[in-house]
């Protein structure tokens, strides 16, 4: 999926995704533009999980819960240059991966996934957890399909992420809880 000269030019080790174990995620064939984001990009998801996310989104509105949603399917390039930029910003690889996968192992890349904000709380932050919203997710969101993969200490090695939710991983499976 990713070559070794990609890894090695963007500073990524070589057991990367052996230690911790971490599985490769395939890019989705099959899209559709589900909404924009909060700043107004465009966002693509799975056709099962756009209807998943519209459903849940509109469940919690019912209860008077706003989720919106900052970011949803990304592409292997994208990833690259995400992580390329974060390094030209002075950022260090090994704190780069805590908080974003290597390209060809986003749970993005699937469609699957999302990053979800609410009004009052500022996106992609540890305080999220405090907001109605990720309270609503946490009685919620399995109704719909989502579990959130990234609870702290995670058997991924990935920073606690409250904000990442996604349909991956729950057949047979139990994701860690905050």
């Amino acid at each position: 999926m990713i070559n070794s000269e990609l890894f090695a030019d963007l500073g990524i080790p070589t057991d990367y995704g052996r230690d911790p174990r971490r599985p490769a995620h395939a890019e989705a064939q099959e899209l559709e533009d589900v909404e924009p984001n909060i700043v107004g990009r465009m966002q693509r998801l799975a056709p099962s999980a756009a209807r998943a996310w519209r459903e849940m989104k509109a469940a919690a509105l019912a209860d008077q819960v706003e989720l919106l949603l900052v970011s949803g399917f990304r592409s292997v390039r994208y990833q690259v240059d995400l992580i390329r930029n974060k390094l030209a910003a002075g950022q260090n690889i090994d704190e780069i991966l805590k908080v974003n996968a290597a390209p060809g192992f986003s749970e993005h890349h699937t469609g699957r996934a999302v990053d979800i904000a609410t009004p009052g709380s500022r996106p992609l932050t540890v305080d999220f957890e405090t907001s109605p919203a990720f309270a609503w997710l946490r009685t919620n969101a399995r109704r719909f399909g989502f579990a959130m993969p990234y609870g702290r200490d995670n058997v991924f090695g990935f920073t606690y992420e409250p904000w990442h939710w996604s349909q991956l991983g729950l057949r047979g499976k139990r994701l860690q809880r905050p």
